[in-house]
């Protein structure tokens, strides 16, 4: 029983404008791709179904390589800060939501971005209060590196002046060493263990409007990291097989095991490991360092905006390199989170001291901020740099102003580091950034702010073809799977993203509008777009 699909323009990603009439697909596996004529008499036996794509565009599937789908779940169904203006603003969202819900119910904000808003600044634990009395409150900044309680969440968690600073943390307060909310990557676990734990429906409804999400925005598949949270790593492994059924729901997840629940994952046994087609356990990921927003990605310099700070070390070196070794005594390779240049070294020290097996690649998430002596390092790692090219979007201008500009040259550098033969993957890191690829791609080959609508570091900016490439081929290559995934070719799995227009046609500021029409995963459509 086989599938042709044809009637369309079909890219098989292989070289740039390589293109096929039709495609045969049968158990979910490309049998053959080329000349329409030829296949179907070659598999007139086999074609049981014929599916004509009305002269819209077939590319391999899109894969976000970084996001957390959870996380993604719990921004669609919670209160969306995003898009506020101003902390006026936030506050009235919030003083809103608080007339909505029981007294004592937790009210959780996700998404503030005080760099987008017409005057910045960081609102107060007692702004909070005002707006929610009778509830204990987090917002959560838009980074998820940094988050502000009202004093009724405060007091839940039991922070007080006399709780010092957790490693790899930082706990704001005011002169009289009292908490005034604002807290920093890892304490912000000092209150969020205190947020009742989430219900296992809750959990399914979220990733199911998640995975929802991104298959109307034409993704098939994306690498998630979310097992340390909602109750640990079994419970939210669960979660994942009971949504991605592989009947009614099929989407390719690619689960990254945080460190601090690796052991939990090492305890399955091979069977449970490979339960389902539709869902793999990946690399172990690890946090270095926090955000650019926050002021917690950790430099090699002082911040220009506050030289008290050159960020925040989540591990100390010798920490980092001795997770690392672990992570190679379970024969599993690492995907660390690095954003500013010195948490990136430290990652480059470690995997250099510890490295993977023989046909792995570790994989380092973000690498925003480098040097040029660190991406000659990087050209010898067996590594996969997985960027979010919609960052330039949303950083700029405002990042200048954080690392200055002697520091530019080799920052969100997408072009230079491809022209050096490093291996990129594009992902969007839902829910901080928007999750529709579209957006990425645009972002990858136009390099244009939002706040302002200017083009940053211009020389940067990547062909249509080496954008869409990071969402295929460079997607597969970051878990080693170049072999079936990422291009339209026979043997490879039959995920393709179907669009209305050729990307390679448009012009590239009009990228993001296109309009999926189908998201196809093992054969079968997952969505179509209503006419």
């Amino acid at each position: 029983m086989g599938t042709l699909w044809y009637g369309g323009t079909i890219y098989t990603m292989v070289e740039e404008g390589e293109k096929v009439e039709a495609v045969l697909v049968e158990d979910g596996v490309i049998q053959a791709a080329g000349k329409e004529e030829v296949l179907r008499d070659e598999w007139k036996h086999k074609i049981t179904e014929e599916i004509q794509l009305h002269n819209q565009v077939m590319y391999p599937g899109f894969v976000d390589s970084h996001l957390h789908l959870i996380g993604h779940g719990e921004k669609l169904l919670r209160l969306d800060l995003t898009n506020a203006k101003s902390g006026e603003e936030v506050l009235a969202l919030l003083k809103q939501k608080a007339s909505e819900v029981e007294k004592g119910e937790w009210i959780i904000g996700e998404g503030w971005d005080e760099n987008q808003w017409d005057h910045p600044y960081i609102l107060h634990r007692q702004q909070l209060d005002e707006v929610a009395p009778n509830h204990p409150l987090i917002i959560k900044r838009v980074c998820r590196h940094a988050l502000i309680a009202n004093s009724k969440a405060l007091e839940i968690s039991g922070l007080s002046k006399e709780i010092k600073d957790p490693i790899g943390g930082v706990i704001h307060r005011d002169e009289d060493g009292t908490p005034n909310g604002f807290l920093l990557d890892q304490a912000q676990e000092l209150v969020t263990a205190y947020i009742p734990l989430a219900t296992e429906a809750y959990l399914q409804k979220a990733l199911t409007v998640a995975i929802d999400d991104c298959l109307q925005y034409g993704l098939t598949g994306g690498h998630s990291e979310d097992l340390n949270y909602y109750g640990g790593f079994l419970r939210t492994y669960e979660t994942f097989k009971r949504v991605i059924d592989g009947t009614q729901k099929k989407f390719r997840a690619h689960l990254l095991v945080h460190h601090e629940v690796v052991d939990d994952m090492m305890k399955l046994d091979e069977k449970t490991k490979n339960e389902s087609p539709f869902i793999e356990l990946g690399a172990v990921k690890i946090f270095s360092d926090g955000s650019l927003g926050s002021q917690s990605a950790l430099l090699s310099f002082p911040y220009h905006n506050d030289p008290s700070t050159n960020g925040v070390a989540i591990h100390s070196l010798d920490d980092l390199k001795g997770i690392v070794k672990k992570a190679r005594e379970y024969g599993q390779t690492v995907a660390v989170h690095a954003i500013g240049d010195l948490a990136y070294e430290y990652v480059v020290d470690s995997i250099e001291e510890h490295p993977p097996k023989d046909g792995q690649r570790d994989r380092i998430i973000h690498a925003q901020i480098l040097r040029k002596e660190l991406i000659e390092r990087t050209k010898a790692l067996p590594v996969v740099l997985d960027i979010q090219p919609r960052f330039v979007v949303s950083d700029f201008p405002w990042v200048v102003e954080r690392i200055g500009e002697e520091n530019l040259p080799y920052c969100y550098a997408w072009k230079t580091l491809i022209e050096e033969g490093i291996l990129c993957a594009g992902g969007s890191d839902a829910p901080i950034e928007p999750v529709n690829p579209l957006l990425g791609i645009e972002a990858a080959v136009t390099r244009r702010a939002l706040s302002d609508g200017n083009m940053y570091s211009p020389q940067e900016t990547l062909s249509v073809f080496e954008a869409v490439q990071l969402f295929t081929l460079g997607s597969a290559q970051a878990i080693y799977q170049e072999d079936k995934k990422g291009y339209i070719r026979e043997g490879y799995v039959a995920d393709f993203t179907v669009l209305e227009e050729d990307l390679f046609e448009i012009n590239e500021k009009e990228i993001s509008k296109v309009a999926v029409a189908l998201t196809v995963v093992d054969g079968t459509v997952m969505y179509r777009k209503e006419n």
